[in-house]
């Protein structure tokens, strides 16, 4: 199938991990790179080749694009997966690699950039007949803040152009807070992405957070594989995941994903690409597009049956999509939890050697995991050392296989998240699928008084 030899996978952790499985299974050579903290990681020791690219800060390692091209060129590797986060979605580094005459496994550079910054998304979004959240036409600033709030009324949500994380924003619900949130989400802006820009629309009071799944060959062929719900948030950051989302019918899921498809077929993308929105009293609000991979494309995976990243591969080597929009069938539940080397109680990281290490089994269970009995967690990266999902015929079985699974796994010798999902599981409203983006907080909140 391939025209790709031989790949390099730009990042660590599970999704290191994962596409390194995906190249085995495709018969392809891979290469691990790793800082020093990261020698012993189980990406490195089951990799072809490795190659160590810096000290432990991801400036000098990760994020070092000199280092990662060398790699490259020692070792020939003629692709590079960016997997998610680092440089997945850093358009100088796609177009270097390609200067290069080494494949980046993602979107073009173009595409990169335009849906990058989140006011040209949004406009983009708009061109492409996607829904948007009523809002500023672009970047506000102090002297139109209040004429642009007026409009769009209260309350309203002023946010970094190039943003992430929840980062560089805030909600002014009156007049009278307008200012000083949109003085305060600059400042923010300012020391987390070296830009002040902002922009400013409607908050919406109790929505659901929507993902749609595409992918596109790069000659104007898409498809949707449906939605993902990552309503479970804490701080803007992801918790839980389910697909289906337990908030729409088929005909709404249809109709969304029909929607992204046909934008993605306009702009000729290439590779895999989700669409967020928030959702609310039946209506979609794009909030922006992430051009790579996503976290929790495995729930997507186990309801479709389709490896994402052999997709990813496979659209990267010119092959072109394998299947067709007809052929996506969805299939059962599917939910995923994020486990953090973090303490349950207030999220504080907790880095440390893991003693010991039991991942739960059986039937629709699945965990991407590089941590094992031994592994030391290093604390220079992300929290995320795991991921666990499950997979019932509806969601009913998901949830009951979940409460299984979640007592069956052990992870000793550092605090981590798991406590946590054993307490929600239990939990009426997300049993019954009864939450928004805001609803973990509240829940986070009460406990602690």
């Amino acid at each position: 199938m391939s025209t790709i030899s031989k790949i390099l996978i730009a990042n660590r952790g599970e999704i290191a991990l994962r596409v390194l499985r995906a190249c085995k299974e495709l018969g392809i050579a891979s290469v691990a790179v790793h800082s020093t903290a990261d020698a012993n990681a189980m990406h490195v020791r089951l990799a072809d080749e490795s190659v160590c690219i810096g000290p432990p800060p991801s400036r000098e390692s990760y994020l070092n694009i000199h280092q990662i091209v060398a790699a490259c060129e020692i070792t020939g590797a003629d692709a590079v997966h960016p997997g998610y986060g680092f440089l997945s979605e850093n358009a100088k580094f796609a177009e270097i690699l390609e200067a290069h005459g080494i494949t980046f496994i993602g979107p073009t550079a173009e595409h990169i950039r335009l849906m990058g910054d989140k006011i040209t998304a949004k406009q983009t979004a708009q061109e492409l007949g996607i829904p948007v959240v009523p809002g500023s036409d672009g970047e506000v600033r102090p002297d139109n803040a209040l004429e642009i709030a007026r409009k769009i009324g209260y309350p309203v949500l002023i946010k970094a152009t190039a943003g992430g994380g929840g980062r560089g924003m805030k909600v002014a619900k009156t007049e009278e807070d307008l200012m000083e949130a949109f003085n305060t989400a600059r400042t923010e802006a300012a020391a987390a992405f070296g830009n002040d820009a902002v922009y400013m629309e409607k908050y919406l009071e109790k929505p659901r957070h929507i993902e749609v799944q595409v992918f596109g060959d790069g000659a104007g062929n898409a498809i949707h594989l449906g939605e993902r719900d990552c309503s479970l948030q804490r701080r803007h950051q992801k918790v839980l995941e389910e697909a289906n989302s337990p908030a729409l019918n088929v005909e709404q899921r249809m109709k969304i994903g029909q929607i992204c498809a046909d934008a993605m077929k306009k702009l000729k993308y290439r590779g895999a690409g989700t669409i967020e929105f928030l959702y609310e009293n039946g209506e979609f609000y794009f909030i922006e597009m992430n051009t790579r991979l996503q976290v929790e494309h495995p729930v997507t995976e186990a309801i479709t049956g389709i490896d994402l990243v052999n997709e990813q591969i496979r659209v990267a080597s010119g092959a072109g999509l394998s299947v067709t929009q007809d052929e996506v069938v969805f299939h059962g539940h599917a939910i995923e939890c994020r486990i953090n080397a973090e303490d349950p109680r207030n999220f504080t990281p907790s880095p440390g050697t893991i003693t010991h290490f039991h991942a739960p089994g059986g039937l629709g269970v699945r965990v991407d995991s590089g941590a094992y009995a031994g592994y030391k967690i290093p604390p220079y990266y992300d929290s995320l050392i795991g991921k666990l999902i499950v997979h019932g015929r509806t969601r009913v079985e998901c949830m009951m296989r979940l409460r299984r699974v979640l007592d069956e796994f052990v992870i000793d010798g550092i605090k981590t998240t798991l406590p946590l999902f054993q307490d929600l599981i239990t939990n009426p409203d997300i049993a019954n699928g009864d939450y928004d983006i805001h609803w973990l907080e509240k829940y986070l909140a009460n406990k602690q008084d």
